[in-house]
């Protein structure tokens, strides 16, 4: 099972024209593997390799894909869920949107790794 986030032509009732990714990779690449450890906690049997490109990506490319492999699927499709979802919890990386007529930053990742709550959230989406 894998998902593949691709840069939308419409977000916010604006035409996107690309977006620019940043991150701080050291900190980028530890959410990664804190949600990998996270997802096996409740999804033993799954898998999970994250990647996120960052610097210019147009309309239609990739921007994230994770890939979750298990014996059975409900469990990889559940743990793919989780780490998107964890990803815009926790992941250290930015949006900077570029559209007919402007730009701006899109808010990143606001939830402490630590908060609970949002753990159990994104655990909630994962099993919707």
């Amino acid at each position: 099972m894998h998902f593949v986030g691709l840069v939308r032509r419409d977000n916010a009732g604006r035409r996107v024209a690309w977006l620019e990714y940043e991150a701080y990779e050291p900190l980028a690449l530890g959410a990664f593997d804190r949600i990998a450890r996270e997802a096996a906690r409740h999804w033993p049997a799954a898998h999970l390799a994250i990647h996120h490109r960052t610097g210019r990506v147009e309309l239609g490319e990739p921007s994230v894909v994770i890939a979750a492999a298990s014996p059975h699927r409900a469990e990889a499709f559940a743990a793919c869920r989780f780490a998107i979802e964890r990803i815009k919890q926790i992941a250290p990386i930015w949006k900077h949107e570029f559209f007919e007529g402007g730009k701006v930053w899109i808010e990143g990742a606001t939830a402490n790794p630590d908060d609970e709550r949002a753990l159990a959230e994104a655990v909630r989406r994962a099993c919707e």
